[in-house]
């Protein structure tokens, strides 16, 4: 797709993204739904009510009536959709930094549209094809108050709550400053926990953090899980899909570890898991020791929905999936990612085993992950380094898997080079036992696809 990456549409406010694309999008999606009403929604980016204006507008030049909800995370969205029976346009960049923004695209069952649901409107936008309503016939618009509300309540219901109280636990909560902030907090509160809070105030300057919940960025959480004592911290990207653990020392949990751990509690012999390309080896291990099967899928929650439920529509028990960026899914809950409700689904697993984090994860940790990102400017520029990627593939003594780029698997370890969805970066990622072994695989494969750039560069 042109328009759409790997999770909705993005890009940097007035260049990339702007007010037009946004009432474009709009005016496409509510074309091919036809529907008499549609939901607007945004995080908290200092671009939000400008883009959801826009969309609104583009809605009700349709002749959909809108739903305005304000700020709430992505679940909450899902859960609003779900409820109501309507489709949404969620206006947010994710984990992106502050000067993005974007769009999602949510179905009246509260899913994130599937690939070819996407397809269906970018072709529309391409080829400006919007079934513009009359005078008399564009939609008005109305807010609804409460949304973050109820669908903490929802989530709520869904977890062990007395379990989780009874374990009398200390949670440090990193919202990033994003539309979490709005529920995580009061949330983990209502299960019985005793929170202490970092980057808890909504600001779409993000002046505590960016909102990727990566290493580097959580520096603040570590210090105050320590500070605290805290037994976990719980960490959120801008639109709190996602959740990273830290453990009781301050030190940050891999995701892939934490969806390992998850996993191993939730599957069962004969269930699917789904999963994508960069997929760790500690997920593939614990799929072989429960006796199910991993199902890969192109990098993007999009592509891993729709394989989800083309399994669940084959009869095939999908009980958890997801990537190892803290985008976890509970397909029986809600099919799409939650962090505060993944955030609650570990502490149910910290509650049962009544263990510290560190030791719940430990059976997932022995593997070193090494993720390195390369910018561009151009197509020229992508497609050099493509192309150096895959002659390195080519040329490897190692099984090639195309699924999403180029993935070499060496038996003791493996490489992923492809292309982000959601930003102008090729992306790198190396795994092995031994962080060296990691270190020299990701290093070559970056040394020849940065060769390739910098060579269309002066060209």
């Amino acid at each position: 797709m042109q328009l759409f990456g790997s999770s909705g549409a993005r890009g940097v406010v007035g260049e990339t993204f702007t007010p037009e694309f946004a009432t474009q999008v709009a005016q496409a999606a509510g074309t091919v739904w036809d529907a008499d009403r549609v939901v607007v929604a945004r995080d908290t980016r200092t671009s939000g009510d400008l883009f959801a204006n826009a969309v609104a507008s583009g809605l009700a030049s349709v002749g959909s009536d809108v739903d305005r909800i304000g700020v709430v995370p992505t679940p909450g969205v899902a859960y609003y959709c779900e409820r109501e029976g309507l489709p949404a346009v969620h206006v947010t960049a994710s984990h992106n930094p502050p000067a993005y923004n974007g769009i999602k695209l949510v179905s009246d069952e509260g899913v994130e549209l599937t690939v070819g649901e996407y397809e269906r409107v970018e072709q529309r936008v391409l080829a400006e094809e919007f079934e513009l309503a009359p005078w008399d016939g564009v939609g008005d618009a109305r807010r609804v108050e409460g949304v973050n509300r109820d669908y903490a309540a929802d989530a709520l219901a869904a977890v062990d709550r007395e379990a989780i109280a009874d374990a009398d636990l200390r949670v440090a909560v990193d919202p990033g400053h994003g539309a979490g902030a709005l529920v995580s907090p009061d949330f983990f509160r209502e299960l019985g926990c005793e929170v202490v809070t970092v980057n808890a105030n909504p600001d779409g300057h993000f002046p505590g953090r960016d909102p990727e919940p990566v290493p580097e960025n959580l520096g603040d959480l570590c210090r105050l899980v320590r500070a605290a004592d805290a037994d976990v911290g719980i960490a959120h990207d801008g639109d709190a899909d996602r959740a990273i653990f830290v453990d009781e020392r301050g030190d940050v949990v891999d995701g892939e570890t934490s969806l390992a751990a998850l996993a191993a509690a939730a599957l069962d012999p004969g269930d699917a898991t789904v999963a994508a390309a960069n997929v760790s080896q500690r997920l593939v291990d614990v799929v072989d020791e429960a006796g199910a099967s991993l199902e890969l899928t192109p990098v993007g929650s999009m592509n891993i929905i729709t394989r989800i439920r083309e399994l669940r529509h084959e009869g095939v028990d999908v009980p958890i999936a997801g990537e190892g960026n803290g985008g976890v899914f509970f397909p029986d809950y809600r099919l799409g990612r939650d962090g505060a409700y993944v955030g609650a689904k570990f502490l149910e697993l910290l509650a049962d085993q009544g263990a510290p984090v560190s030791d719940v994860v430990a059976p997932y940790a022995a593997y070193e992950t090494v993720r390195e990102s390369l910018s561009y400017d151009d197509e020229a520029e992508l497609d050099a380094m493509l192309g150096a990627a895959e002659q390195f593939a080519r040329e490897a003594d190692a099984e090639l898997d195309t699924t999403d780029g180029f993935r070499l698997d060496y038996g003791d370890a493996w490489v992923l080079v492809r292309p982000s969805g959601t930003e102008p970066k090729v992306r790198v990622y190396a795994e092995a036992r031994e962080r060296s072994r990691a270190d020299s695989l990701a290093t070559a494969v970056v040394d020849a696809v940065a060769a390739a750039r910098d060579a269309a560069q002066n060209a």
